[in-house]
């Protein structure tokens, strides 16, 4: 293996001792949202009412309020007494005494006592027999029922409960705004060279890969049911493809010399696009996975790199970075190569080097990380315009990667010290710590996932 790629390989991998995980909200950091306007109280009310005393029903309840927290769509209402004093105020049964179910006449909803708290909307889980349940969304000042939910009563130890209680979660957030919530999604990384995925939220985390086995750069496919990741052996990087639960994962057949990393899915899954290095330098490749077949060369180097792809969302671009100016910046081109170009203008002397560029969902924002005085820190990009805006300035941030709703940005901060990842709303500039497990490397948030 050349010392070029030995370099390079030894760039992509970290590995520190583990600490437990915990998820931790953290209020607005100053300093660290940069071109944000948040004007506070502008948003929805919401009250998350109490009900059937069960270990499964609470647990679901206290899942779903926090989604509906952690969503930045609402200011979430609580009370003092908590649950059991609102239960009392509107008149729901007590515990211990039976809760029927009920329907959209309600006799235990209290409009005007949720519009005095300052709720727009309110939602409680209704019980509709030992196996099943509903969770209905109240316009309080409509004082109508927006929408009825259905919930499976799945046990704590089914593998599926919080995922289940995500998804409503979701439902509950488009119920209320029109776009549903991220909730039912997942974030994978990289901790000490084993890849492991963690909720949204912070909680549930696993490992992905076996213990004994370098992995650096894992993605998402558009499904949400596979993955692809890097696995560095005998000094050569190949391309692994499989389920994230099932596992079973495969070898790409033309990366298995070579040093081959950091891929990403086309829009429909049957393209891969990644970066390969060899002597004369780093560049973007594609293999055609649906056919199994046609490596195709879409840069051509010459002792430049040119690594990073990532497709737009219409399939149509490729955004990659390149060294070909000098430092490394964010470059844009067709799906075949074609009409390559410079994207995201900088500013010389002001800012440098940037990496790790990634669409957002909807296609008209690129995120990515740039060096500003010699420490990296997260923009966003217009896709039109081309306007860059800063998101952060607190500490070292970098490796930028979107949630489903297109609002929500996960990166690697080292503000508390030592890497871990770090979630911003780019409308507000709220951020909240999702992991603290040692040191974390290369997070790459997944699409809403699918029903198993």
């Amino acid at each position: 293996m050349s010392s070029r790629r030995t370099a390079l390989a030894a760039a992509l991998l970290c590995a520190v001792p583990a600490a437990p995980l915990f998820a931790q909200d953290t209020p607005i950091e100053q300093g660290v949202r940069i071109g944000i306007t948040y004007t506070p109280g502008l948003r929805p009310g919401i009250l998350v009412l109490g009900g059937a005393r069960s270990v499964e029903l609470d647990s679901a309840r206290a899942i779903l309020r926090r989604d509906l927290l952690l969503s930045d769509h609402f200011e979430m209402i609580t009370l003092p007494g908590g649950d059991s004093l609102l239960l009392g105020l509107t008149g729901a049964p007590s515990e211990g005494e039976p809760e029927q179910a009920t329907g959209p006449a309600d006799p235990f909803v209290n409009y005007s006592l949720y519009a005095a708290l300052g709720a727009d909307y309110a939602v409680a889980l209704l019980v509709d027999d030992s196996v099943s349940a509903r969770v209905a969304v109240y316009d309080v000042r409509g004082e109508t029922v927006r929408r009825e939910l259905p919930l499976a009563l799945k046990s704590l130890d089914d593998p599926d409960f919080r995922m289940s209680v995500h998804r409503t979660a979701d439902e509950v957030v488009r119920a209320a705004t029109g776009e549903p919530g991220f909730a039912a999604s997942r974030v994978l990384y990289v901790r000490q060279g084993r890849l492991w995925r963690v909720d949204s939220d912070g909680e549930d985390r696993a490992p992905v890969t076996p213990p004994g086995v370098t992995t650096f750069s894992p993605t998402w496919g558009p499904s949400g049911r596979r993955i692809a990741y890097a696995e560095l052996e005998g000094g050569w990087g190949r391309l692994m493809v499989g389920s994230p639960d099932s596992g079973g994962f495969q070898a790409v057949p033309p990366t298995v010399e070579l040093l081959n990393f950091a891929a990403a899915f086309s829009p429909d899954g049957g393209v891969l696009a990644f970066s390969r290095s060899g002597d004369e330098g780093t560049d973007v490749y594609a293999y055609n996975l649906a056919q199994d077949c046609c490596l195709q060369r879409l840069t051509v180097g010459r002792f430049s790199d040119n690594l990073s792809p990532t497709f737009s969302p219409d399939g149509r671009q490729i955004a990659f970075v390149s060294t070909r100016p000098g430092l490394p910046q964010i470059y844009v081109m067709a799906a075949d190569g074609t009409g390559q170009e410079l994207f995201a203008p900088f500013d010389w002397g002001v800012t440098g080097s940037s990496h790790a560029p990634e669409w957002s969902p909807d296609g008209t924002r690129l995120a990515f990380h740039r060096d500003v005085q010699g420490s990296p820190q997260i923009f966003i990009m217009d896709a039109r315009s081309r306007a860059v805006r800063q998101l952060t300035s607190a500490g070292r941030n970098e490796d930028p990667t979107w949630a489903p709703d297109g609002r929500h940005i996960a990166f690697i901060s080292m503000r508390t010290g030592r890497r871990q990842i770090w979630v911003i709303d780019v409308e507000t500039g709220r951020v909240r710590q999702l992991t603290n497990v040692g040191e974390t490397r290369l997070p790459a948030w997944s699409p809403r996932l699918p029903e198993p």
